[in-house]
């Protein structure tokens, strides 16, 4: 099955579009995507392929997650996150497993992005007991890693949820990483939607040493004046 989707995804790739794609995900020599590979598809198309091997084996997942081919990741992790939404509590856990077994190969923002919330996330909403491992993460050398355990969290802030958000934050607010500042402030953004007092709590503290772009990210709904405030500082 995985040799027919291979073919399918070979005859709508895009030269150019793989290039531009190169270079918006910083593939360069010393760049964070460094090395990765792109077809070039563009996600519509790309989607419309996966729905027609949602079916896919684990074994087959790992081969699409260890390529080096960007897309193939993509895909992996788009049917791992359809799996695990129709899976029993033990195939839960199975995907779980697998997802931080394998985190080496979820290595660019938009990888996390897609993925850490509706798997991680989800799986731990529903077991706190497991919490642990996103403290791990958070603290790793794989910039990656750190990007699972906060984006991990969107998933507990939609519940109303935020402690485990904030104290991510804290312990990646002088993260040297521009990517982990966007993630950082993109999560206390979307706390301040649903409750800005909590927010500006955590802001009122760390605002003054925290990176300039996870501020500017954390701030980006508030209004002019209390932005002009922040940024003042």
């Amino acid at each position: 099955m995985i040799t027919s989707l291979e073919k399918e995804l070979k005859k709508h790739a895009d030269p150019q579009n793989a290039k531009n794609l190169a270079r918006f995900f910083k593939t360069g020599k010393g760049e964070y995507g460094e090395g990765d590979k792109f077809l070039g598809i563009k996600i519509p198309v790309l989607m419309s392929i996966v729905k027609k091997h949602l079916d896919l084996t684990t074994a087959d997942i790992k081969t699409l997650l260890l390529s080096k081919i960007h897309e193939h990741r993509t895909i992996a992790l788009v049917i791992l996150k359809h799996q695990f939404a129709k899976a029993g509590e033990k195939q839960q856990k199975k995907i779980v497993d697998f997802y931080l077994k394998h985190t080496k190969s979820i290595n660019n923002w938009d990888l996390v992005d897609i993925s850490a919330p509706k798997i991680l996330g989800v799986w731990l909403l529903n077991h706190p007991e497991d919490k642990k491992i996103l403290y791990q993460l958070a603290k790793s050398k794989n910039l990656w890693e750190k990007r699972i355990a906060i984006m991990t969290t969107f998933a507990f802030i939609k519940e109303k949820q935020f402690d485990d958000a904030l104290k991510i934050a804290m312990i990646l607010l002088c993260d040297s990483h521009d990517l982990i500042h966007k993630a950082v402030g993109w999560m206390l953004r979307e706390i301040g939607k649903i409750d800005q007092k909590t927010e500006e709590m955590f802001l009122k503290q760390y605002f003054k040493i925290m990176p300039r772009t996870m501020l500017r990210y954390a701030i980006e709904k508030f209004n002019p004046k209390k932005r002009a405030f922040y940024m003042k500082k």
